[in-house]
């Protein structure tokens, strides 16, 4: 720059008395403005060195960041990866379903549209798992955030039970039913009458569901109301699930006995799903094989991967359809309780009847229902007509048979009935007595807890 000056004042104080004014007007002029234009450049190149010098000091630093982590994590024997992902974005919302909750204001409050909730009811027709929510359930919801289309709804009954509702690849909603099995432990219980039975049940450590399945066990033998008296005992087997080491809430009673002064009432459940006494004598009536008191025509069969008739989609018929009449009498198949009773929007007005812990049987589409949630009914008692309510292409009657909680073909399971064991299901029987009477007899000994846990072995 100084070099630059000292030319400029050579060419001021040299050549401009030997030139015309005007001329040596434009030479200084342009003298000035190519000093500028020089001055100019010389600062934009050391800017420019400047910040490419940033620049590289900054990839540098990264570089040796992203070295280090990477050593840090061989040294750790993990693997470094990096993947960049194309899957949609997507947002959660979990919802504890509390009295009173219902799908529909759920969906609303979430903003999910109520053709989205037709779609996910049309898909439980066939389980009815979202009918009747219950306290403590639980919704998680899973839709992209950017058009807040739903993908994925998972009903959580409990830790052992879940139902996936998941959008398919032709737009349409399937499910999932998700079992675990989990764990199984045996709690023994004991009790003596003191006033009613469920409260002395209650007392030693029952539920009151549990209370109900011992009732119902044995209301062909015992009058609970005239029958029990204070000071009578009673002894339980129950198991109960547990998956990753927590409860489900699931439990199972297995055997149980009362012991009165001049009587004693035993109770087993054999692996076919039904209670004997210590003898063998079944305590229920078997089964019949269909609902119906005359033969009609099967119209749809059990098709784990049938094609709707209304629809068009491909969906799990859990049942058979027999082509009644409407008004056709229907019959329950076994003794047991009704658990449910509803009017579905596409199932029809239909009942529940759980039989025992192993056995449930369903029946939709029906016209009248003669029965109320909690009765107890008897094998071939008329619980129903048939009708054509719900989704239905004609008047018929669908029949489910449920097995550990999944659907069998009604036609083709093997379920009891007669009311006597075979020579050889009466040896494995008797075995099973003789275990666990010896458990029921462990729980008289006073040293022995009033209620403790083991792993179920047999």
């Amino acid at each position: 720059m100084n070099d630059l000056m000292k030319r400029t004042k050579f060419i001021f104080f040299g050549l401009l008395p030997k030139l015309p004014r005007k001329h040596s007007v434009a030479i200084v002029v342009s003298t000035l403005m190519l000093a500028w234009l020089i001055s100019l450049e010389s600062t934009k190149d050391h800017l420019v060195v400047d910040k490419q010098t940033d620049i590289d000091a900054v990839i540098t630093a990264k570089t040796n960041l992203i070295s280090d982590q990477v050593t840090d994590l061989a040294e750790q024997g993990e693997t470094a990866s990096f993947k960049v992902s194309s899957e949609p974005e997507y947002q959660h919302a979990e919802v504890v379903i509390s009295v009173g909750d219902t799908l529909s204001a759920i969906f609303e409050r979430l903003n999910v549209s109520q053709h989205t909730l037709y779609e996910i009811l049309s898909a439980d027709e066939s389980i009815l798992a979202l009918e009747t929510l219950k306290p403590n359930n639980v919704l998680i919801f899973k839709y992209l955030t950017k058009n807040h289309e739903l993908q994925e709804l998972e009903l959580f009954v409990h830790a052992g039970h879940r139902i996936i509702y998941r959008r398919a690849g032709d737009g349409g909603i399937e499910y999932e039913t998700v079992i675990q099995d989990g764990e199984w432990r045996t709690r023994l219980v004991s009790g003596e009458v003191k006033g009613s039975f469920y409260l002395s049940a209650q007392k030693a450590g029952l539920t009151e569901a549990d209370a109900a399945v011992v009732t119902n066990i044995f209301k062909e033998q015992i009058n609970f109301t005239r029958a029990l008296r204070r000071g009578d005992k009673f002894q339980i087997i129950k198991n109960e699930q547990f998956v990753d080491g927590n409860p489900t809430g699931q439990a199972h009673i297995v055997s149980a006995r009362f012991q009165q002064k001049t009587h004693e009432y035993t109770a087993f459940l054999f692996n076919d799903g039904r209670f004997y006494d210590k003898q063998g004598h079944s305590l229920t009536r078997a089964f019949r094989r269909l609902p119906l008191q005359k033969s009609y025509r099967v119209s749809s069969h059990f098709n784990p991967k049938r094609k709707h008739p209304v629809t068009g989609r491909i969906r799990p018929h859990n049942g058979i359809d027999f082509a009644t009449p409407i008004g056709t009498k229907v019959i329950s198949t076994g003794d047991g309780v009704v658990t449910r009773i509803g009017n579905h929007k596409f199932a029809g007005k239909y009942i529940d009847i759980k039989h025992s812990s192993r056995y449930k049987t369903r029946y939709l589409h029906l016209h009248k229902i003669n029965v109320h949630k909690g009765q107890s009914i008897k094998r071939g008692q008329i619980i129903a007509l048939s009708g054509n309510t719900g989704r239905s292409t004609g008047p018929h009657l669908h029949f489910e048979l449920h097995i550990n909680g999944r659907p069998v073909d009604p036609l083709k399971a093997k379920i009891p009935l007669t009311r006597s064991l075979t020579k050889s299901d009466k040896t494995a029987f008797l075995k099973l007595v003789s275990v666990r009477t010896n458990m029921l007899d462990s729980l008289l000994d006073p040293e022995i807890n009033k209620a403790h846990e083991t792993i179920l072995a047999d």
